[in-house]
């Protein structure tokens, strides 16, 4: 009987293992747990076994005088640990999850985690007002996060926004090696919607062995893997030199993979003016296109055989075949126009400008080229070197606020601002980066119910043709406010430092038509104009544009007789100081936006998309809001 039950059992477990691993399977490989330790694995995530401390004993280790140094791991298991033991591994619990954005709030508002977080740091906490020790712990905590993301293929972007979760006091005393003696990984139980991490041994342990892991895995280079470790092992890397260099056209390539060229025999043979008699036939994804495109020159269609002009909102690739097999239809978008889209390829290609006139940085203040061009850095490609700039500003006493972005979103997902350098470090660990320096005197607007905010603005860009440059933009831009008063501080406080709130469920936001703005805004300062503003804006657009046609692709935009293109293209006003000391406005490019929304556009002026398509396929701008730079 009880062989027979006992034969039953281990038929469950292998039940129970092989649903396991089909549900886990890409977490367990990705992860790289040895196939060793899957049934362990399983049984201990289901019955949320911690048993670590059966294992190990957490030391704290004091010099001669008794004062604290750090904490270590070590093995008290007599027999030692053994890799080759299915049973050695472990799950370590998170004693803090959150989103950056949240981390004030939750160390404000959830009893005990403060104070818990203080300890767990290593943090005085006597001599600390509340605030005080908010602001140390938002700091310090950088040097102890963990990071994963949820969210599987079709969840929007906020949903995988990354998390970053501290480990509890065994895991998060774990310290760093080299040569670790074992990995640790978060791992979603999915039955459960509960995460650990795991660890399990690297190598053979002895009693009494320390217990190590690598803060900083997969990194070959030497530099990098020194910088990225700057936040538990400081050091000076200012001798690395800052300077920016123009990567070679594989990296423009790697951005855009399989994108094709239009066929050269095909170039010169397009016709893009129409009969005067005939319509053009779009099909769009768009909902905006459909609902108020109304020209009498154009007509709505479902199919896309039919299309003469193809407005869609996914990115569009194959060019070649494009004008071999639809040779008379248009696209609305450019061969390798990402190096506009993207934001780590538009500061790129943008400082072009300085390097055609041989204008560089300013040495004695840091000031990079050109000037309407917030200084960036790729963290990924350029950390030593974006690293090495921030500590020499910090030793010339300079601002240091920046502004982290991933490539590839908007919206303010993912955007953090800081002066923290572990915090820049660490940022990268979510997914691809770059940090651009943050205004720190922008321009402010005059809110009657908040007082001085930051605001930024949004124009719609027209390309028509890039050989040679066509480009108009539409007159009227659309205004974004903060909704608090700006001050240099609170660098959490979205709705203090940044303008986009109308995607926000809770968000109350300020709408202003861009004629009242100007009219307020020269009442608010008199000596400035708002049309000379308006032309140094235009000016910089235009530049934006001109550098990103001075390469041939990839590493800029290809000419396309069938392309035509829309971009949003976001600006701020920042405050700087001539020769003399005196203050003036200077206009800053922040970004240009693929396929941008055009909901307040069409809400505000009807005849919006009327305006567009004629400007762009129709080669008409009389008596429309719409400029040829």
């Amino acid at each position: 009987m009880a062989a027979s039950m006992s034969n039953h059992e281990n038929s469950v477990v292998e039940n129970e293992l092989s649903v396991f691993i089909s549900l886990h399977r890409p977490q367990l490989e990705s992860a790289g747990i040895p196939q060793i330790y899957w049934s362990t694995l399983m049984l201990k995530l289901k019955n949320e076994v911690l048993d670590a401390g059966s294992a190990f004993s957490l030391l704290e280790v004091q010099d001669e005088e008794g004062t604290h140094i750090h904490w270590k791991v070590v093995v008290t298991i007599d027999e030692g640990i053994n890799v080759g033991d299915h049973q050695h591994i472990y799950l370590v619990d998170h004693a803090w999850t959150y989103t950056v954005r949240d981390a004030r709030q939750h160390l404000q508002q959830i009893p005990g985690l403060l104070e818990r977080m203080a300890a767990l740091f290593d943090i005085d906490a006597d001599s600390l007002t509340h605030d005080e020790l908010v602001e140390i712990t938002l700091n310090e905590m950088w040097r102890y996060n963990q990071t994963y993301r949820l969210g599987n293929i079709d969840a929007s972007a906020e949903e995988k926004l990354p998390v970053w979760y501290i480990l509890d006091e065994f895991g998060s005393r774990i310290m760093h090696s080299s040569d670790p003696s074992f990995r640790a990984v978060p791992f979603f139980n999915i039955p459960s919607q509960m995460s650990f991490t795991v660890i399990w041994p690297m190598k053979d342990l002895n009693h009494g062995d320390e217990v190590t892991r690598s803060y900083v895995e997969n990194e070959s280079d030497d530099q990098i893997r020194a910088v990225r470790m700057l936040p538990w092992e400081p050091s000076d890397f200012t001798y690395i030199d800052s300077k920016q260099l123009e990567p070679p056209e594989s990296f423009f390539a790697a951005s855009r993979e399989n994108e094709t060229l239009p066929c050269e025999d095909r170039l010169d043979k397009f016709s893009a003016v129409p009969p005067s008699d005939s319509k053009y036939k779009v099909f769009s994804n768009y909902s905006y296109v459909n609902d108020f495109l109304n020209h009498p020159r154009f007509e709505i269609v479902h199919n896309k055989d039919e299309a003469d002009i193809l407005w869609v909102r996914e990115h569009f690739k194959d060019y070649k075949t494009f004008s071999e097999e639809s040779p008379t239809k248009f696209i609305n978008q450019f061969p390798y126009e990402s190096v506009l889209t993207i934001k780590d390829l538009l500061a790129i290609v943008c400082r072009r400008v300085a390097r055609a006139c041989e204008a560089g940085t300013d040495t004695d203040m840091l000031e990079t080229r050109p000037a309407w061009l917030p200084t960036t850095y790729n963290l990924v490609t350029e950390l030593p070197q974006f690293i090495s700039y921030f500590q020499q500003r910090e030793a010339k006493g300079l601002d240091n606020h920046w502004i982290c972005k991933p490539w590839n979103l908007a919206r303010g997902l993912d955007m953090y601002i800081t002066n923290n350098i572990n915090c820049l470090v660490r940022l990268p660990d979510t997914g691809p980066k770059i940090a651009c320096k943050y205004i720190e005197d922008p321009v402010l607007f005059v809110r009657e119910d908040v007082g001085p905010v930051k605001f930024d603005m949004r124009f719609i860009v027209l390309l028509s043709c890039v050989r040679p440059m066509k480009v108009c933009i539409y007159q009227h831009f659309w205004l974004r406010f903060a909704n608090k008063a700006f001050s240099l501080d609170a660098l959490d406080d979205y709705e203090k430092h940044f303008t986009v709130m109308n995607y926000r469920d809770d968000g109350d936001w300020k709408q202003m038509y861009c004629d009242e703005f100007a009219s307020q805004f020269e009442q608010q300062y008199p000596i400035q104009q708002w049309s000379n503003v308006m032309a140094d804006i235009l000016s910089v657009i235009k530049s934006a544009i001109e550098c990103a046609m001075m390469a041939a692709p990839p590493a800029g935009i290809a000419h396309s007789p069938q392309s035509r293109a829309m971009y949003g293209v976001d600006m701020m006003l920042a405050w700087k100081k001539n020769a003399r000391g005196d203050k003036y406005i200077q206009p800053m490019l922040c970004e240009f936006n693929y396929t941008p929304d055009c909901a307040r556009a069409c809400t505000y002026y009807s005849n919006f998309f009327n305006d567009v398509f004629s400007t762009l396929f129709l080669d008409d701008i009389t008596g429309r809001p719409v400029i040829q730079l």
